[in-house]
């Protein structure tokens, strides 16, 4: 097997707005047979709408495209496109200039499926020949053509923990809330890069988890704009169904469209329901979501695939012998809780591996 650590970029171009692409396969026909030569590769996206199941999910679902579509379109049932989110309101976009704001595009259900159904934008797979390693695009295809994606596979053979350290994460006293990571004020990423550089890792990975105490959290690499976390993600928390609700309304005047009377219609009528009492009477949105939290029972961290543990690409792109963290222009490591924290404080564990 080959020693040093060896890695390949690809130039990857999405054949639908929705595609599943077999980055192994594709390693294969440029790289020849490099995977076989390392024990483990990681697979890093740039992207904060593309990204890969983990390994050992990838398994349960048979490493086959006929599984991973499918489970990944019941997600897009849940986040319809044009569903009025905020994140594609582009008058309220502030950031953004006029002539971004005409080329912007409206994807917020996109994002809310790749959080939602444990996406990442980083992973670690055990080499198996012959075995797809799948990049999952949600918007590779937009109003002006295909986007044009990059995957970054870092192949190597071991690891050792290069530094394990804790940081203590202040939060708000809000129920529902995210916290940004990269957030030059927290310090955070910052602090990551001391350790790095003090540790001279030049390949690697850092890893970010909850701490095992910590409950009603979790994390995502994601997008972190305004209207997307604070509306958006912040409203599929108190009620997974809002939007799918919002799509399908006509469904509902018209009971006769729908064939038989699931379990998962019967929620999806009771929360629309609950909607049209706001509407009709005025009711307070606090009141609607308690009564909603007490009949029905499915809760964040069950209902969405909200990860622990987000990682990092640690890499020496210019090959000068130090190594710093990688992310892609929009990528921001992401704290998101939905009940409030003791003492306003969230703990993470940040473990630094290296590559041999």
């Amino acid at each position: 097997m080959s020693s040093q650590p060896k890695e390949v970029t690809l130039a990857l171009v999405p054949r639908a707005r929705f595609d599943v692409i077999d980055v192994a396969h594709r390693l294969a026909q440029e790289c020849g047979d490099l995977l076989s030569q390392y024990r483990k590769a990681l697979y890093c996206s740039y992207h904060t709408t593309a990204g890969y199941l983990e390994q050992s999910f990838c398994a349960r679902l048979k490493h086959s495209r006929e599984h991973v579509a499918p489970f990944i379109r019941a997600f897009q049932k849940l986040f319809p496109p044009e569903a009025n989110y905020h994140h594609d309101q582009m008058e309220f976009r502030t950031e953004l200039t006029e002539d971004q704001r005409k080329c912007e595009p409206r994807n917020g259900d996109s994002h809310l499926t790749f959080i939602s159904s444990g996406l990442k934008n980083c992973v670690t797979y055990v080499n198996r020949p012959g075995k797809p390693v799948y990049f999952i695009d949600l918007d590779g295809i937009h109003e002006t053509g295909s986007r044009k994606r990059q995957t970054r596979v870092l192949a190597y053979n071991d690891e050792e923990v290069a530094h394990r350290g804790s940081f203590a994460m202040p939060v708000s006293r809000h129920l529902i809330d995210s916290v940004n990571l990269k957030d030059p004020r927290l310090g955070f990423i910052e602090q990551i890069e001391a350790w790095v550089a003090r540790c001279s890792v030049e390949k690697g990975r850092v890893d970010i988890a909850l701490h095992p105490s910590e409950r009603h959290a979790g994390l995502t690499v994601n997008e972190y704009e305004t209207l997307l976390m604070r509306h958006d993600l912040a409203e599929v928390l108190k009620n997974p169904f809002k939007f799918m609700a919002m799509q399908s309304r006509h469904m509902l005047r018209d009971p006769k469209t729908i064939p038989s009377k699931t379990i998962n219609y019967a929620k999806y009528d009771f929360v629309h329901f609950f909607n049209e009492l706001i509407d009709a009477f005025g009711i307070s949105e606090s009141v609607v979501e308690k009564i909603l939290s007490t009949f029905i029972r499915v809760p964040a961290e069950r209902f969405l695939r909200m990860k622990r543990q987000v990682s990092l690409l640690i890499t020496d792109e210019k090959g000068e012998g130090r190594g710093r963290v990688v992310q892609g222009t929009y990528q921001s490591p992401i704290l998101v809780q939905w009940q409030q924290a003791e003492q306003q404080m969230r703990h993470l564990e940040i473990t630094i591996t290296r590559f041999k």
